[in-house]
Order: C-alpha cells, then structure tokens, then sequence
C-alpha cells in the first residue's frame, strides 16, 4: 500500500473577507476545470478570492464560478494562455448542484468561495452557502473578537 503524503507545499488560498461579510450556514469542497496555465499560477499562490461567487445556471444544471482572479502564468504564451476572469466551471454531483440551487432560490443565500487548494495533485474550492451580515453583525463581531484578544491576553500576564 503506498504511503500518503503528508507535506504538502502547495498553498491554501483563503477568502478571510467572507467570513466577515457573509453567515456561512454550509460548506461543500467541489472540483474545478481549469487550464495548465491556471494550476501553474494556482501553485503560485497568485488567485484573489475576494470578489467571487458561483451561481447554479439552471438552463444545463452547471455550476460556475465568476469573478475570481487567476493571475497569468508568466511563461505561458499565445495558446496556453489564459484570461485572468473568465467564468468557470465547477465540479459537483448532480444532486449537489441541485441542493446547491434550492439553497439559492428559497433562501435566498448566495454560494462563495471560502478557499482554494490541492488535494492529491487536483484543484479543489471550498464553496459556502452564505447569506449577508448587516452592518451591526459585523460591529458585534468585532467587539467579540477584541473581547476575545483582552480575555486571553489577560489570561497570559504572569501575576507577580
């Protein structure tokens, strides 16, 4: 049986925004078509997360992701090359793409990549069912967030 790696050196590229703008109420891993220019700058760690989302095209079932930056592969020139925003398409069942779509159109909640990396050689994105913060959401997290930080902080002072 052979041995699994356990070093992986490629890296993990994380939406940090989207947990400050969006209730993540669900998690779904799912492939990507890409192109050998998009993986090379992948590996590269040259992707911007931030502006992205996915949306269930209902016409053929397919699930896309749009407004993500794949920055250029450098030495890939003329036909290997590739445009940094095109739509593109994402792998899942049938019948996840399908729960994927209820969630959109009944909740009303909106798909966004969490994260990209690799996971045994092949491009993987971490989608999530997301619906919006309010303004005073986001206040509250921070706040929590700060209390948090003086807590431990506290917590960690020697007494003398």
């Amino acid at each position: 049986m052979a041995k699994e790696r356990t070093d992986n050196l490629s890296p993990r590229i994380a939406n940090r925004k989207a947990f400050h703008d969006y209730h993540v109420i669900e998690k779904i891993e799912v492939g990507i078509a890409l192109r050998g220019s998009e993986v090379k700058s992948i590996r590269h760690g040259k992707v911007t997360l931030t502006e992205g989302f996915a949306r269930v095209e209902p016409k053929d079932m397919g699930l896309y992701l749009y407004n993500v930056d794949i920055a250029p592969y450098a030495p890939a020139t003329g036909v290997d090359a590739h445009e940094p925003q095109r739509p593109r398409r994402l792998l899942a069942h049938k019948r996840e793409i399908a729960k994927l779509l209820d969630h959109t159109t009944a909740m009303g909640a909106t798909l966004i990549p969490l994260s990209m990396y690799f996971v045994r050689g092949m491009v993987k994105v971490e989608l999530g069912v997301a619906t919006g913060k309010q303004a005073h959401d986001k206040r509250q997290d921070i706040k929590k967030r700060e209390s948090d930080r003086d807590i431990r902080r506290g917590m960690t002072r020697k007494r003398i």
